[in-house]
């Protein structure tokens, strides 16, 4: 008895020193987000809620996928009309300095998302159009080699494909480069490719995943809208990052999408 007592004593010792670790983080809790709404008009010119909902939610939704709210920033072109902690105007230098902010310590990779209008220029971002080589600038000076997911919801926005491909970065866009995407009205919720992405993120089994389901998502959304010509949503994944994007786990980072699996 006075052995087992000495061997009880000695594991509780080992015990003590060494607790049990704590659960897991999320895969992306150290990774930077920036979601932006870039606009508030719709395309016939009137005002539009379309881009700051998509910012809301997808923000929203990020965050249930496993995302720090204090490592993703929101920006809106009115943030004063919403009520959003941290929301700040939509500004190429102002998302910018962000980026410098957030990647400074949240070193894990980068999330990159913009809701808005475009043209074959690039997105708008309040009155102005901000480049795919800027863009593709921004990117290398804050997130570098990092792995990297940038998604676009804009009309042309096929055109910031080239400019971003990199091996190391995901990029999804709404549309071919010569393609407007659709639901940019004024009684539109989302745009269409925007409502396929927080229709698609819960089922999604990861970022590569999500493209091919937002892509068959919006396909089959114009054509029951009888939309022409279709967009075509791109989708480029470069070759260091596509063998690592499974083991980034969307689907597993929220309870609905475990209890579905279960």
């Amino acid at each position: 008895m006075r052995g087992f007592a000495r061997l009880v004593g000695l594991l509780a010792g080992l015990l003590l020193a060494h607790p049990a670790p704590a659960a897991a983080d999320s895969m992306f809790s150290d990774w930077s987000a920036v979601v932006v709404a870039g606009d508030w008009h719709a395309h016939s010119g009137g005002p539009s809620e379309a881009f700051d909902n998509a910012r809301r939610d997808v923000s929203q939704a990020l965050e249930q996928a496993g995302f720090a709210a204090q490592n993703l920033r929101q920006f809106s072109v009115r943030p004063e009309r919403y009520k959003e902690a941290g929301l700040q105007k939509s500004a190429p230098q102002a998302i910018y300095n962000t980026l410098v902010d957030l990647t400074a310590h949240a070193q894990g990779g980068c999330l990159v998302y913009f809701s808005s209008h475009g043209a074959p220029d690039g997105v708008v971002v309040d009155q102005q159009f901000l480049p795919p080589g800027v863009l593709a600038a921004m990117l290398d000076q804050t997130c570098g080699k990092r792995p990297t997911v940038v998604i676009i919801s804009a009309c042309f926005s096929g055109v910031f494909v080239p400019p971003l491909a990199s091996a190391n970065r995901m990029v999804l866009t709404a549309a071919r480069p010569d393609r407007s995407s659709f639901g940019c009205g004024e009684a539109d919720k989302y745009p269409y490719f925007d409502q396929c992405v927080l229709e698609s993120m819960p089922g999604a089994a990861n970022f590569l995943a999500l493209g091919r389901a937002v892509q068959a998502c919006v396909a089959a959304r114009e054509t029951k809208e009888g939309m022409k010509p279709p967009s075509e949503p791109q989708l480029f994944v470069g070759p260091q990052l596509k063998p690592l994007l499974p083991l980034y786990s969307l689907a597993s980072m929220t309870p609905a999408s475990s209890a579905r699996r279960n």
